[in-house]
């Protein structure tokens, strides 16, 4: 029997299919399905859409056809710097969950996450989680970061899991889409996932007193229906974000303030590093174009890691 189905739980070489008849199957790949020119370590990814033969005997599938794509994410591979894993498929957004403490998250890793969702046309939201924890100078840090990133048009939502703050604006922009959550180890992704949709019952774990660097609660990608309207694409917790699939001579157009300036620096191939009359250097300078923004585009081209 041939189904239609969406792969809903990726564990590495079996995937969890919801099938066309409401039916979940575990399924394996038959053969191999490569994007052209990219080198992955997971040809299929969450939020596919694929084609499965049901082996009724089992209760288990193959998948046989991988549907094209509206779109996908990536980030390089932990352990193969030359390979990609695709984390998510088919999405409407992405949301980056950050904290300014236990653990922070660098506007380094904000940025890297902003390039990758800009690279693969994918609306990005940034929601700051825990604020209910936030001293005087942590609302302060929250109005510098609101500061550099709401008038290039990415939204700020500042919510607490643990009082339910804000949660109710939060299922407002996740309501009939499907979205990907991501963010560092112990930013509160579970409990926040748990907030919205309190049957998804995800594992918590807690943040390590040592390096304030959260456990890993999450595994493997999972997407949950929730009940409100849309599906989440939970993602385990990503350490570090290397950007890769992006060309040096492409990286500015990501960057939402120098794309709008691209046409009006001196040379048509401005790198915006030391030319003369850069349009993108002069607005730095002036304070237009904010600081922390152009030192991580440089870092970028740059191919330097990212450890924030």
């Amino acid at each position: 029997m041939e189904l239609n189905g969406l792969v809903i739980k990726s564990t590495g070489s079996w995937h969890q299919v919801l099938a066309e008849n409401n039916e979940v199957y575990s399924c394996k790949i038959k053969g191999r399905f490569r994007i052209q020119g990219l080198r992955t370590t997971n040809p299929v990814a969450v939020g596919d859409r694929v084609k499965i033969e049901i082996d009724e005997e089992q209760q288990t599938g193959v998948i046989t056809e991988l549907k094209d794509r509206k779109n996908y994410i990536i980030r390089r591979s932990v352990n193969l710097s030359k390979q990609v894993h695709i984390i998510g498929a088919n999405l409407d957004q992405a949301i980056l969950v950050v904290t300014l403490a236990y653990p922070p998250t660098s506007l380094g890793f904000i940025d890297r996450f902003l390039v990758t969702a800009e690279a693969y046309s994918i609306p990005a939201v940034l929601v700051f989680n825990k604020i209910d924890l936030y001293t005087e100078q942590g609302r302060e840090m929250l109005h510098d970061f609101k500061e550099i990133y709401e008038p290039l048009g990415y939204q700020c939502i500042e919510v607490s899991a643990q009082s339910g703050e804000n949660i109710d604006q939060l299922k407002e922009l996740l309501k009939d889409k499907t979205t990907l959550v991501s963010g560092h180890s112990g930013v509160g992704k579970s409990t926040l996932i748990n907030a919205l949709e309190p049957s998804a019952e995800l594992r918590v774990g807690d943040v390590s007193d040592w390096s304030e660097k959260g456990k890993h609660t999450t595994t493997f990608a999972e997407m949950i229906h929730l009940s409100f309207g849309g599906d989440i694409i939970d993602t385990p917790g990503i350490k570090e974000l290397g950007i890769i699939d992006i060309q040096n001579d492409e990286l500015a157009h990501y960057f939402p303030e120098m794309r709008q300036l691209l046409n009006q620096c001196r040379f048509d191939n401005c790198r915006h590093i030391s030319e003369p009359a850069c349009e993108v250097i002069k607005q730095v300078e002036e304070g237009k174009i904010a600081y922390s923004r152009y030192e991580n585009y440089l870092s970028i081209y740059r191919n330097e890691d990212n450890r924030g």
